[in-house]
């Protein structure tokens, strides 16, 4: 079992969907990124997607945005990203790195594989690679032992659905709102079908990314995916507040996931 599929089982055996929290290396600085991860693991995040800088992050809301090119611009580099992985693991939570393929396929899908493996890693989703065009990925994570984690969308087709369910390891991420990312007031209905969809062509653990941004919005979401994942409504916290806001809003979000749903 990967560590994936361990977190999964756990939680499970806890009656409870994961927390799965996103936060982009090298924002506001490299130093205090790291912090602000490690402070969600010690707020019971169960795993953080370490997010990989990229000059042109199209699928990502305004929050994120911002927060990208200022990691960029603040000097943070791809080495930084493994520093970032190994904080992580160490705090005792699962580290994935989270970002678009060109970062990797200029690295190098076999030196990226070896490279996060090294410092503890546990996986890579790669948002806007499908799996037809994956094979370098899927082979090199493979050797690595490394979970390949693709995404599927309200528009997916069941075959396309089905295909990401078949090449998946760890996880099937569902974006569960068309459009880019960002935190949202509402959770939609579109996002429960999506989750049973999923779950008609895969054993595999769903877990959705959908605009949550509070505990009771989380527990919403909990009550129905095997994870919650939650990325702009962390940076926009760690943009006002700093590490403590960081942390104050994990454990919100982790009393979320753990609220027993009503009788």
């Amino acid at each position: 079992m990967s560590a994936l599929d361990e977190l999964f089982a756990r939680c499970r055996a806890e009656g409870r969907a994961a927390l799965i929290g996103y936060l982009p290396v090298g924002y506001p600085s490299v130093a205090e990124s790291v912090e602000a991860m490690v402070a969600m693991v010690e707020a019971g995040v169960d795993a953080v997607e370490v997010g990989v800088p990229y000059t042109d992050p199209g699928m990502d809301g305004p929050v994120i945005q911002v927060a990208v090119d200022a990691a960029l611009r603040g000097g943070s580099r791809v080495k930084d990203v493994f520093t970032a992985v190994r904080a992580v693991a160490d705090s005792g939570a699962v580290a994935v790195t989270m970002g678009y393929w060109n970062p990797v396929e200029k690295y190098g899908p076999a030196r990226w594989a070896a490279d996060l493996k090294a410092a503890g890693g546990s996986g890579c989703i790669t948002p806007d690679l499908i799996p037809e065009e994956a094979g370098a990925w899927v082979e090199a994570a493979r050797e690595q032992d490394l979970d390949p984690v693709f995404l599927v969308a309200p528009s997916s087709t069941d075959e396309r659905i089905a295909v990401v369910g078949r090449t998946n390891r760890g996880f099937v991420y569902a974006t569960a709102v068309m459009g880019v990312t960002g935190a949202r007031a509402e959770i939609g209905s579109r996002a429960k079908e999506l989750v049973g969809r999923v779950r008609a062509q895969t054993d595999l653990p769903v877990c959705v990314g959908l605009g949550v941004s509070d505990g009771d919005q989380a527990a919403e979401v909990a009550a129905f995916a095997d994870g919650v994942i939650v990325g702009s409504a962390l940076v926009a916290a760690l943009r006002d507040g700093g590490v403590e806001a960081v942390r104050a809003l994990s454990a919100d979000l982790v009393a979320g996931v753990r609220r027993r749903p009503a009788a």
